[in-house]
């Protein structure tokens, strides 16, 4: 339990102990209490702590709010507490101060759990599944697969870090129309490269770019021209069990570079090579879901609430990629027993949510237990002009040239600052500014400072001590105190963003715990004459020095110690 629940827990006790008293002595008549909450006040001139306890009983009480409000602070006892006071405000808010003390516990704390501070554990060891990126793996991934990767990755940290028991996972489309597109694509350049450009018409739908090109003259290099001694089909086959495992190969890199490791990369072939994939419109038949028409097996999509059926085998016999994406979600609730799967998808994706959910609904699955977060698009900008080509290629803009245009640490923080369904422009001036103009040098920076501040003060024979030989009383400035409860907020935060899959919460947070650290740092001198609070203040910036750090950790962003 985090400090901050502790506190409320608290609050809540004496709360409840005083509108039991009032009842008892005549004083308010209600049947039950309501569901009421204590957050923090916006204004702190309000206290630490409010709640609207009294605001929701007035019906059940028949009384005006404030009265019941005076019947709270009169009847309730803060003996073997923090609340330092109580107030009632406004037209019926109960407010609350407490002893600073009660916040000085956070450096007792992070000192404790040390790399671990900031966990907390409501996921129970629930299996979660975060399917991101999984790109087409017949080319290059381009920016959208940039942030969905930032995105899903924080936000399968987020999740461990609250305790879910978590799985990262790559969807390989390996199988279906674009496999056949990429064959046919293969094998016309292929006879190009070896016959002239005249030799073959390259398809007009077929994919026209420079690795197409680059992965044929790979396997002449390798395997010499014998293929144009075989059949179309076979020909086709031997390129694509070529190109494809050299472009997943090359997924894995250009994604481990970008610091993202998936624990499973599931191929889509693997549903249609033991049958599950045609198993699953065998199943929806059965249930009464599914019927012929006109050579083709629909799905009741208009049972659930969809304008059309839809699709599953078409008047060809071959499976839609819709059948084949129901076949792999059961997989992922049925055989591999996930309570939660989290699919990050292009905002393009929106009309294939319900109908995925409606299909898991005929199969006795959950729908809610799917949850889709749909990602816009995200627009590079560049002395105020959108970038559309890479400078190095002339073609657009890939993750590869990406990271060649800024760093690592830059992609990854700043495709987390803001939320997934809202467009963003990514400032690569800004990204690679050493100023704090850029978000991630002022993060970075605070730490690199903290560093330089801890080295410096040991060198001199100050080193930092535990909490247990501290006097933590001597932080009492308004910067000390504020900078203490920013640090308290870092499991809350946790919790949030795991409850609201919002990993662009972690970045605030990051954001302002440096701004803290810099305002104190900006009005209170660590290292004075007066040994007991520098011994304080020093502590202080360790704890920030162990947030900082942790929240960096789980964004996989670096956190140096000099810059």
């Amino acid at each position: 339990m985090t400090i901050y629940e502790k506190t409320k827990t608290t609050i809540k006790e004496r709360i409840e102990e005083a509108l039991l008293k009032a009842k008892e002595q005549g004083e308010l008549t209600f049947e039950t209490v309501p569901d009421y909450v204590i957050e923090e006040p916006r204004e702190k001139e309000h206290g630490d702590f409010a709640t609207n306890a009294a605001m929701l009983l007035a019906k059940q009480a028949k009384k005006p709010p404030r009265a019941i409000a005076e019947s709270i602070v009169k009847n309730l006892s803060t003996e073997g507490t923090y609340i330092q006071g109580v107030e009632v405000a406004g037209a019926g808010f109960v407010n609350f101060r407490l002893d600073p003390a009660y916040i000085r516990e956070i450096l007792a704390v992070a000192e404790q759990e040390g790399d671990r501070f900031g966990r907390i554990n409501i996921g129970e060891g629930k299996k979660v599944m975060v399917e991101f990126v999984s790109a087409n793996p017949t080319g290059p991934m381009h920016m959208g697969n940039a942030r969905g990767g930032a995105l899903g990755d924080c936000l399968a940290s987020v999740l461990d870090w609250a305790g879910y028991d978590v799985t990262r996972e790559f969807y390989v489309n390996d199988a279906g129309n674009q496999i056949e597109k990429f064959g046919k694509s293969l094998e016309a350049r292929y006879i190009q490269i070896l016959k002239g450009e005249d030799a073959v018409e390259f398809p007009e739908d077929g994919y026209h770019g420079e690795d197409i090109r680059v992965r044929a003259q790979e396997y002449i290099d390798a395997f010499g021209n014998g293929l144009l001694e075989q059949d179309s089909e076979s020909r086709k086959k031997a390129l694509v069990a070529f190109s494809l495992e050299k472009n997943v190969d090359d997924l894995k890199a250009d994604l481990e570079k970008y610091r993202i490791y998936y624990d499973v990369w599931f191929r889509e072939s693997v549903l249609h090579e033991n049958g599950e994939a045609r198993k699953i419109v065998k199943e929806l038949q059965d249930r009464g879901y599914a019927y012929e028409k006109e050579g083709a097996v629909w799905f009741r999509a208009t049972d659930f609430g969809e304008e059309k059926d839809e699709v599953l085998v078409r008047q060809n016999g071959f499976l839609t990629y819709y059948a084949v994406d129901i076949a792999y979600h059961k997989n992922k609730f049925v055989d591999r027993g996930f309570d939660t799967v989290i699919n990050i998808w292009g905002a393009d994706h929106h009309g294939h949510v319900a109908r995925l959910k409606g299909a898991l609904a005929a199969l006795g699955i959950e729908p809610e237990r799917l949850e889709i977060i749909l990602m816009q698009l995200v627009r590079l900008v560049s002395g105020g002009e959108v970038v559309r080509m890479s400078k190095r290629t002339g073609k657009s803009i890939t993750l590869k040239d990406l990271l060649e245009e800024t760093s690592i640490d830059a992609a990854r923080f700043f495709f987390n600052m803001r939320q997934a369904n809202s467009h963003f422009d990514f400032d690569l001036d800004l990204a690679v500014e050493q100023s704090n103009e850029n978000p991630v040098f002022y993060v970075q920076y605070a730490h690199a400072r903290i560093c330089s501040i801890l080295r410096l003060l040991k060198e001199q024979g100050t080193a930092v001590k535990p909490v247990s030989e501290i006097n933590t009383t001597r932080l009492d400035a308004e910067q000390e105190i504020a900078l203490m409860k920013k640090l308290a907020d870092f499991p809350e935060t946790i919790r949030q963003a795991a409850e609201m899959r919002e990993p662009s919460l972690l970045t605030r947070y990051a954001m302002d715990l440096a701004a803290a650290f810099h305002g104190f740092y900006a009005a209170c001198k660590v290292n004075s004459e007066d040994k007991e609070l520098t011994d304080a203040r020093l502590k202080l910036c360790d704890t920030v020095r162990i947030a900082l750090g942790n929240v960096l950790t789980l964004l996989s962003i670096s956190a140096p110690e000099q810059m």
